[in-house]
C-alpha cells in the first residue's frame, strides 16, 4: 500500500516541477498550439501557448512507478508495464499529432487515417500481450470474458480460442479508440480533461486496492476478483493521478501549457488498459462519463448535421456549445469537473454495491 502512496507523491512532484522547466524548452523552440479560426473566438488569445505537455504527464507516470518498486526492492508487474505501455505508445501518435501542427503551423497533424492505424497499432500489440504472460496460478493480465465490475459469462472465446484472441482483439480496440478520442474531445478548455483524469484515475486507485483486498489469490471466497495484479495497477493509476494534479497546477485557467494529443491520446489509452486488465471494460463507461457525453455531442451533431443540415448544438464538442451561449471557460470547466466528480461516485458506487449484494 506504501508503494501507491510513493507513486502519487513522486508524480506530483514530479509534474509539478518538470512543468515549468519543459515550458521554458518549448518556449525557446517556438512549439506553441495553433488555434483553429472556426472555433471560439475567445481562443485565440491562447494562440502560441506551449502544447505537448502531455509528455510530463506520461514522463512523471513512468518515473514515480518506477520509483515506488526501487523504494521497496519490488518487481514490476506485466499488467502494469502493458498499461504503461499503451500509455506511452498513444503519448507517441499524440505527440506526432502536436508536432506536425506545430511545424507546419495548421490545426490538422495527423490525418485521422494515419491517427487511427497508429492508434490501432498500438491496441493491437497491447491486446495480444495482455492475454500472454500468465501468472502462478495461470492468469492472463485480461481475459477474452466481457466484464461490468467483473468478469461475466459472456466469452468472446464462445467459438474457439482463435477466434476468442481475434475478437478480444476488436473489443480492446474499441475501448482504446473510444477512451483515447474521448479524452481528446474533452480536451478544449483549461484544466478541463486533466481535472476529470484526475478523478477518473482516483477512481482506479481504489479499485485496485479493494481488488487486491479482495483477490481470489490471497482471499478466495464468492466475491473475490481474478484480477491478475490489482494492487500494481492501483499504482499505475495513483502515478497517473499525481502527474495530472500536477499538470493541473499549469494547465489550469489560464493555461500557460496545453497537454495537446500527446498528453489526450495518452490518458485515454491508460484508462483503456485499466479497464481491460481491472476487468471493468463496461463500467469505464460510468467512471469517464463525461468524457462519453462529449463524444455522445459530437456524434449527434455530425450525425444530425449530415441527415437533416441542421446542428444540435451551437458547436461540438458540448464545452464549446456552453462557450458560445456566453458561459465563462472557468465556469464551465467547474461545472464539468462536478459532472465528472458524479459519474465517478456514481461508478464506484456500482461497484461495490455489486460486491455488498453478492456477498450477503
Amino acid at each position: 500500500m506504501k508503494a501507491v502512496l510513493v507513486a502519487a507523491v513522486v508524480s506530483l512532484v514530479v509534474a509539478l516541477f518538470g512543468t515549468p522547466m519543459f515550458i521554458k524548452v518549448l518556449v525557446r523552440r517556438g512549439y506553441g498550439q495553433f488555434i483553429r479560426d472556426d472555433g471560439p473566438t475567445s481562443h485565440h488569445t491562447k494562440r502560441g501557448t506551449p502544447t505537448m505537455g502531455g509528455a510530463v504527464i506520461v514522463a512523471a507516470t513512468i518515473t514515480a512507478y518506477g520509483m515506488a518498486h526501487l523504494a521497496f526492492w519490488t518487481a514490476p508487474s506485466w499488467s502494469g508495464v502493458l498499461v504503461l505501455f499503451l500509455m506511452a505508445g498513444l503519448g507517441l501518435v499524440g505527440f506526432l499529432d502536436d508536432y506536425i501542427k506545430i511545424s507546419k503551423q495548421r490545426s490538422l497533424g495527423l490525418r485521422s487515417k494515419q491517427k487511427l492505424f497508429g492508434q490501432g497499432l498500438v491496441g493491437v500489440v497491447f491486446a495480444i500481450l495482455a492475454l500472454q504472460f500468465p501468472n502462478d496460478s495461470g492468469r492472463t493480465p485480461a481475459s477474452t470474458k466481457i466484464s461490468f465490475v467483473r468478469d461475466t459469462n459472456l466469452d468472446l472465446a464462445f467459438a474457439g480460442t482463435i477466434v476468442g484472441v481475434l475478437l478480444f482483439i476488436l473489443f480492446a480496440n474499441v475501448i482504446i479508440a473510444g477512451t483515447s478520442n474521448g479524452v481528446n474531445l474533452t480536451d478544449g478548455l483549461d484544466g478541463l480533461a486533466t481535472g476529470a483524469s484526475v478523478m477518473t484515475f482516483a477512481a482506479y486507485v481504489l479499485i485496485g486496492i479493494w481488488q487486491f483486498n479482495q483477490n481470489c489469490q490471497t482471499n478466495a471466497g464468492i466475491k473475490c476478483y481474478e484480477v491478475r495484479d490489482p494492487l500494481d495497477l492501483a499504482i499505475v493509476a495513483a502515478a497517473a493521478m499525481g502527474a495530472c494534479f500536477g499538470f493541473l497546477w499549469w494547465n489550469g485557467s489560464p493555461a500557460k501549457i496545453f497537454m495537446g494529443d500527446t498528453g489526450s491520446l495518452a490518458l485515454g489509452g491508460l484508462l483503456a488498459g485499466l479497464a481491460i486488465v481491472t476487468r471493468t471494460e463496461f463500467l469505464v463507461v460510468i467512471l469517464g462519463g463525461l468524457f462519453v457525453t462529449i463524444t455522445l455531442s459530437v456524434i449527434i451533431q455530425v450525425a444530425s448535421f449530415k441527415s437533416t443540415g441542421k446542428r444540435v448544438f451551437r458547436m461540438a464538442p458540448l464545452q464549446h456549445h456552453f462557450e458560445l451561449l456566453g458561459w465563462q471557460e472557468v465556469t464551465i470547466v467547474i461545472r464539468f469537473w462536478i459532472i465528472a466528480g458524479l459519474f465517478v461516485a456514481f461508478g464506484l458506487g456500482l461497484f461495490y454495491a455489486e460486491w455488498v449484494v453478492g456477498a450477503a
